[in-house]
């Protein structure tokens, strides 16, 4: 089994659209009006984007948190928990050894919470 499709509320479809793709970079797949669903490929999974969907905390992966941020800072993205190490993987159970996982927490165009995900080489 392996997941197919996330859904995210937006308010407005325009402005979802614009964010997921033009701030984040995510590929718009199609959109569908009526009946007003937008889907963007992440990887494997599908996220559907559709106003009668409920907000959902999802986190995405990046190359480099600290780098997103600044990128997304410039861009006038609220931040709304600035990027911090969450735990080094020593013992390699998600991957490379060795690596920290990092997380920061945006609000997307539509006021969801995003989580934004990196591993890289330990800082500490």
């Amino acid at each position: 089994m392996e997941l197919l499709q996330v859904a995210q509320h937006a308010d407005d479809l325009d402005r979802a659209v614009a964010f997921y793709s033009d701030v984040l970079g995510c590929e718009l797949i199609a959109r569908f009006d009526p009946p007003g669903l937008v889907f963007f490929r992440l990887g494997d999974t599908r996220l559907l984007v559709d106003k009668g969907a409920p907000s959902a905390l999802i986190y995405l992966k990046v190359d480099d948190v600290d780098e997103t941020a600044a990128k997304l800072r410039t861009a006038g993205v609220t931040i709304d928990t600035e990027p911090h190490g969450i735990f080094v993987d020593n013992d390699g159970t998600f991957g490379e050894p060795g690596l920290e996982e990092r997380m920061m927490f945006i609000r997307d165009s539509e006021g969801n919470l995003v989580g934004l995900a990196s591993r890289n080489p330990a800082s500490i």
